[in-house]
């Protein structure tokens, strides 16, 4: 029987090297691994989740540990690099023998392939294991806390690590750990870890105090005939390597898949159209008098709003995603008074207006949507109008607001199209062959990039708008004021020559109709939502 995992997916910020997925050890969730995370996502695109029976607060899984292996495989990438620490680490070995075509390699972290001691074998007394198994039947939340201190000893900072512990925790433990517990009393993987045939790397801590010492010399006679397997000692580290030893970790794993070849998802990334920086400063810059001509802005914004009423659900916490002056919080707040507003903009100056405009306002804060600094599972509804186009790596987008959505959640945005101001870039490539109109994502990669991302639906549609002007400089204009001018890396550099600019608006004159210049946009509705 498969059990019901909720996976979180993390694309690679810079070049994919290779997809990862990150298994975690009993008593703690996916939480243990958000230090390497941010170490490991330069390169790796990253898969991870909470496993029932390991992690406190979620409920206890129905099948045995075939059941959970196939449930991973069911939510893993088509092939990757399992990543696996303490009872995650021999997760990690049996899904390599289970299905070497899956698993491309297996690190292993602070992990025993047999935890419980045998005949010429270290690991734990059975017991020791079968007390403490017991315990936490009766107490859950009482044997966590002596876990956590056995987890500890030997840190440098065992204070800092406990409260570290204690934050990811739930306040609810729940009572389905002792299956973990049971799994590690009944595995013992020696068998398969000598015969595996992928790369195996097992990192070990030095002051580890709950597996023994001794494994740095059992594991390599263990491991003596396969193919490729490396022991290495992670020195000063406790069992709390994730959190204690997070940088040599992901330095050993990078130059590991180097070393083994396993860098199939190696290409040139692309330099992106839009420079971030350029687009918080633009529009830091236009937030005193973006209102006064955000005549577009108020139209889709409200037609984005009137999507909301086929919404079933009364959101919790609301998040204004590219909010801008923060025009729509009235209308978001009334709709939804009893929910935590949030306004995140790209923008500093934008923010700043934001808190000034609205002191009522919950949070507003400066952000990245491909990064969001918001944590998983948060956000019950996401309203975003016409900022989406300033994204250039959707793939992230869409990765970020799976990740912050609650199961259920939703997203509702707008964005431009590449038709986006036609006659002003048909214009302007009358008369040279620089790029003066800012490039726009087609709607086919806004659909590849949500298909790429796990649990999560999405439907996109597109609509015409068309702003109307007497004269090409009053949309020139109008353009710099709302910060939405060419910020494209492939401007060209200095003032546009006036001979090219008289050629431009004289150009622009063969689109004029009823005495009027138009100036189209393409926009883009759509909704994701977290299944």
């Amino acid at each position: 029987m498969q059990l019901s995992l909720q996976p979180e997916y993390l694309p690679a910020t810079e070049n994919p090297l290779q997809d990862v997925v990150l298994l975690h050890g009993w008593g703690c969730s996916r939480e243990i691994w958000r230090p390497l995370v941010a170490l490991l996502r330069p390169w790796a695109n990253i898969t991870l989740f909470d496993i029932p029976g390991l992690a406190p607060g979620v409920p206890g899984p129905d099948s045995g540990v075939d059941g959970l292996l196939e449930s991973i495989l069911q939510v893993a990438p088509e092939r990757a690099l399992y990543l696996g620490w303490s009872l995650g680490g021999q997760l990690a070995i049996a899904l390599a023998q289970r299905s070497s075509r899956r698993v491309a390699a297996v690190v292993t972290v602070c992990s025993n392939p047999c935890f419980v001691a045998a005949e010429g074998w270290p690991g734990m007394e059975a017991q020791l294991l079968e007390q403490f198994r017991a315990s936490a039947g009766v107490d859950p939340g009482k044997a966590l806390r002596r876990f956590d201190s056995l987890q500890v000893a030997g840190a440098s900072q065992p204070r800092g690590l406990l409260r570290n512990l204690q934050n990811q925790r739930a306040a609810d433990v729940g009572g389905g750990l002792t299956v973990g517990l049971d799994w590690l009393a009944q595995l013992d993987l020696r068998e398969h870890c000598s015969s595996l045939l992928q790369p195996q790397l097992h990192l070990l801590g030095s002051e580890d105090a709950l597996v023994p010492a001794t494994l740095v010399e059992a594991l390599p006679d263990l491991l003596a005939e396969c193919p490729v397997a490396e022991v290495t000692v992670l020195e000063g580290s406790s069992h709390l390597a994730p959190l204690e030893a997070a940088a040599p970790i992901a330095a050993r794993i990078l130059a590991f898949i180097g070393e083994q070849g396993l860098r199939p998802g190696e290409h040139v990334c692309t330099e992106q159209s839009l420079a971030k920086k350029d687009v918080a400063l633009s529009f830091s810059r236009a937030a005193q008098d973006y209102d006064s001509v955000a005549q577009l802005q108020r139209d889709v914004g409200a037609a984005l709003l009137a999507t909301l009423d086929a919404v079933p659900q009364t959101p919790g916490t609301v998040l204004d995603l590219g909010s801008g002056t923060g025009y729509f919080f009235p209308e978001l707040q009334a709709r939804y008074p009893g929910a935590t507003y949030l306004g995140l903009d790209l923008a500093e100056g934008m923010t700043r207006f934001s808190r000034g405009a609205y002191p009522d306002a919950h949070h507003w804060l400066v952000g990245d949507a491909e990064a969001l600094p918001l944590a998983a599972s948060s956000v019950d509804l996401v309203f975003s109008s016409l900022a989406v186009q300033w994204c250039q790596r959707p793939e992230l987008l869409f990765a970020e607001l799976a990740r912050v959505l609650r199961p259920g959640g939703r997203c509702v945005f707008t964005s431009l199209g590449p038709d986006t101001l036609r006659e002003l870039r048909a214009s302007w490539g009358a008369v040279d062959q620089h790029q003066h109109v800012n490039t726009f994502l087609h709607a086919d990669v806004l659909r590849s990039a949500a298909s790429s991302c796990p649990d999560v639906s999405f439907m996109l549609t597109s609509r015409s708008y068309c702003m109307q002007y007497r004269r090409v400089r009053e949309l020139l204009s109008e353009l710099k004021t709302l910060g939405a001018h060419n910020v494209n890396r492939d401007r060209p550099s200095g003032l546009t020559g006036r001979r090219a600019l008289q050629g431009m608006m004289q150009a622009y004159e063969a689109w004029r109709e009823d005495g009027l210049l138009p100036a189209s946009y393409e926009v883009y509705f759509g909704i994701l939502e977290k299944t």
